[in-house]
């Protein structure tokens, strides 16, 4: 049993019988009084209140109103909230912005400092505008999940990226490039890349790219991206 599936069944298990001692734990998970001793422990540093009764059968009990309060996010979890509250910010209808912009705070802060890193080299990609009200939205579509993860990887190991891509006309390239910045222009959002075949950039839409993939053995040098005037850098990540 993992260390996570071996909390979840403590916590369980406190929820279901009341009180239970760290005996019967260690049976119930399969593991010794000391491992059970620290994964309360731990269960306690991530937001659980566990009482324990002084004495021989140290009996425990999980307050009822308890729960995990220390999420456990990876950086493309992380990034994905910000970017997701920076486009609503910038179409103007993110409510309560200020305790979002406070929750993201803690959530930052909670990260490793190789995170933070790798966070703030990806969300310095990530540029904001606002769309035309001339664009054409009718075939707007979904963005496959797997992009996130690609782009996480070709961004700050600076690999090439590589997928299919459909464009206006419905016709399909398979197309690799640099992948320079990401463009959100609410509600769409566009990989910017340096495209060695043509020696320019090019503006993927990203809801028309489908099985992305970071090209192993490749890398490329950050180029200056001529955005226009209303486009802007995010800058919300604090300092």
């Amino acid at each position: 049993m993992t260390v996570r599936l071996r909390h979840d069944a403590i916590v369980r298990t406190l929820r279901r019988n009341g009180t239970s001692t760290v005996d019967a734990l260690a049976r119930e998970v399969g593991a010794s009084r000391r491992t059970v001793l620290r994964d309360i422990s731990a269960l306690r540093d991530e937001g659980y209140v566990i009482h324990s009764d002084v004495g021989r059968g140290g009996g425990l009990q999980l307050d009822p109103q308890s729960m995990q309060t220390r999420a456990k996010l990876s950086v493309p979890e992380v990034f994905a909230l910000l970017i997701s509250v920076a486009a609503m910010r910038a179409a103007g209808n993110l409510p309560f912005s200020e305790l979002a912009d406070a929750g993201l705070a803690k959530i930052e802060k909670a990260l490793p400092a190789d995170k933070v890193k790798d966070l703030r080299s990806f969300l310095g990609c990530l540029h904001i505008g606002q769309l035309s009200p001339l664009q054409d939205l009718s075939d707007m579509g979904r963005m496959v999940p797997e992009l996130l993860p690609a782009f996480e990887t070709a961004f700050l190991g600076r690999q090439f990226i590589r997928f299919d891509y459909r464009d206006a006309r419905g016709r399909q390239t398979r197309r690799q490039v640099e992948p320079q910045a990401m463009l959100i222009l609410p509600p769409l959002w566009y990989l910017v890349g340096w495209d060695p075949a043509r020696g320019d950039f090019r503006h993927f839409r990203m809801d028309r790219i489908s099985n992305p993939e970071a090209v192993p053995d490749t890398t490329f040098r950050r180029r200056h991206v001529p955005f226009d005037a209303d486009v802007c850098p995010y800058t919300d990540l604090q300092t």
